[in-house]
């Protein structure tokens, strides 16, 4: 009896053994089933990346808010941080000042232009008058030259006027340049978010000063994700720009996402130590843009490892995981 249960006990273990036998052999055809590139295909490995925006400051100055944080999602033209602006403030204030002031030159300058005019109107009235006297032998040629230098006079004195007037409406039209000018520059203090993302850095707090083009955010735009994987000559040779592609996340396989290739780089290059291609031997490899088309998948983020199935053939089928 115990005999008989010894055999049956090494029956169930080289039956439990062989069924984890071909348990892992059908796991390891199925695995090289899944990795085999069918004719018209090829795949290259990397990692997503997203297109970043840095949202700086234009002017030097102190940072006085920042409206979100790491993660955030933004929308376009939504407030993200505000610059300190009351110096400028102050300075179109002033130069708002000095637009009236100009203002009131031109007035004045107006209306000595009207004055002026009046005065040589008459000076030269009083000068026609003297001349037909003098023909007359009524008037004397001292009083002639009397009203030709009156007449002269005012001439002199109109001209200096219109002078001044012009020279009034430069001084508005600086004046008014420079408020457009600080209105600019306070606008800009108000940085905004020029896409719908998220935010992925934030490099300052309020109350630090920075310089011309400090960084204040880092904005990733997700509808402008791509993979740059690195191709053999002899793929990268045949590849259309445009040509169709699938990104396979390795966090969810299950996933593929549409994609078009969008750039192929014109010279070869020294493939990149963290990518491995197809044959190891190979060295000079082409750079390859992948981008994403419109998705709505949320679990994409930059960073995320994976491969990009590039069809060369258009008309090879998609196999049926990558459907």
């Amino acid at each position: 009896m115990t005999g008989t249960k010894k055999v049956f006990s090494r029956f169930i273990w080289v039956g439990a053994a062989l069924l984890l036998a071909a348990a892992a052999g059908y796991a390891l055809l199925h695995r090289q089933d899944q990795n085999t590139v069918p004719p018209g295909f090829v795949v290259g490995n990397g990692r997503l990346e997203a297109t970043e925006i840095d949202i700086a400051t234009k002017q030097p100055g102190r940072l006085v808010a920042v409206f979100v944080r790491e993660g955030d999602a933004v929308r376009p033209h939504q407030l993200l941080a505000r610059m300190d602006t009351a110096p400028l403030e102050a300075q179109l204030r002033q130069a708002q000042a000095e637009v009236r002031r100009a203002e009131e030159a031109r007035r004045s300058a107006l209306a000595k232009v009207d004055e002026s005019q009046s005065r040589m109107v008459l000076a030269r009235r009083e000068l026609e008058r003297s001349e037909r006297l003098l023909a007359k032998g009524i008037a004397t040629q001292q009083r002639l030259e009397h009203d030709q230098t009156n007449r002269q006079s005012a001439e002199a004195d109109d001209a200096s006027a219109r002078a001044r007037v012009a020279e009034a409406e430069a001084a508005i039209a600086a004046a008014v340049a420079r408020t457009d000018y600080l209105k600019a520059e306070i606008a800009d203090g108000s940085l905004w978010s020029p896409v719908r993302g998220r935010v992925l850095v934030r490099l300052a707090e309020p109350g630090e000063v920075l310089p011309a083009g400090g960084k204040v955010l880092t904005v990733i735009d997700p509808e402008e994700m791509y993979m740059t994987v690195f191709l053999p000559e002899k793929e990268a040779g045949n590849l259309a720009l445009g040509a169709e592609a699938r990104v396979v996340p390795d966090a969810f396989p299950e996933r593929p996402l549409r994609a078009r290739v969008v750039f192929v780089s014109a010279k070869a290059q020294f493939t990149p130590k963290e990518v491995e291609t197809a044959e190891e031997r190979q060295k000079l490899t082409f750079r390859v843009k992948v981008r994403l088309e419109p998705h709505r998948e949320s679990r994409l983020k930059p960073g995320l490892p994976g491969v990009s199935w590039v069809r060369l053939d258009p008309r090879a089928p998609w196999p049926p995981s990558l459907q």
